[in-house]
């Protein structure tokens, strides 16, 4: 896994870059004082894994993390505990407070490497299937883990301002991710999803009824977007 490691401490950064040293698989790329610079280093390479700080000068590291693109796994490094929910509502991967333990650094990256592996296989997965090429699962992350989405199951993916928001038939278990739909789509099969508000993607299995502005998914009724209307209607033969 390649890793950057994001801190303006650098007694704090010696002590990460100590760590990975002693940890097979684990590449160090960079080393970024300035939240800044590190923008540029992200944007110009591919980072599996990043060591972050929060309180740093010019952009809060949550900050940053809210700001990049196709997001990596994030390892919070920070002495102040009062981040956690934050960071946990960022979907990092682990939150360690510093000085930091080597146990807790251990324990953090087996984390990482394990939902590291589990992504790559689902897309090794995908790849490999020449009979039926469209996947029955993706893998989402949700809280501090990636989670198993069984596409059979999905009836809509739902838009908030920072998260999706997947509802699950016929458990009414719901998953909160840091994603984008833009992202999301490009993982499920065409001929199954499709969004019908830009709030909105749905699974055409689950439609019960439509409207003349709304879909019905079971006891839900999800508006149908203008800009959408005439694709919903094309989709469904209406």
């Amino acid at each position: 896994m390649t890793v950057v490691i994001i801190d303006d401490e650098p007694l704090a950064i010696e002590v990460i870059e100590s760590y990975i040293l002693q940890v097979n698989g684990l590449e160090l790329l960079a080393t970024c004082t300035n939240p800044l610079d590190a923008i540029n280093v992200l944007n110009k390479n591919k980072v599996d894994l990043i060591f972050l700080d929060i309180e740093m000068p010019n952009l809060n590291g949550l900050d940053l993390v809210r700001n990049i693109e196709n997001l990596p796994q994030i390892i919070i490094t920070t002495a102040y505990s009062q981040y956690a929910l934050e960071g946990f509502e960022l979907n990092v991967t682990d939150y360690l407070i510093k000085p930091v333990p080597f146990h807790r650094f251990l324990k953090a990256v087996a984390r990482a490497k394990k939902n590291h592996e589990l992504e790559i296989g689902s897309r090794k997965g995908t790849e490999n299937e020449t009979d039926d090429p469209q996947p029955d699962f993706i893998f989402i992350k949700a809280e501090y883990d990636r989670m198993r989405v069984n596409l059979n199951e999905l009836a809509y993916i739902e838009g908030l301002k920072d998260y999706l928001k997947f509802h699950l038939k016929p458990s009414g278990k719901v998953l909160l991710t840091l994603s984008s739909f833009k992202e999301i789509l490009e993982k499920l099969p065409s001929s199954k999803f499709f969004r019908v508000h830009r709030s909105f993607v749905v699974n055409i299995d689950f439609i019960t009824a439509i409207q003349k502005t709304k879909i019905q998914v079971g006891d839900v009724r999800i508006p149908i977007g203008e800009k959408y209307k005439k694709e919903v209607y094309k989709r469904l033969n209406l």
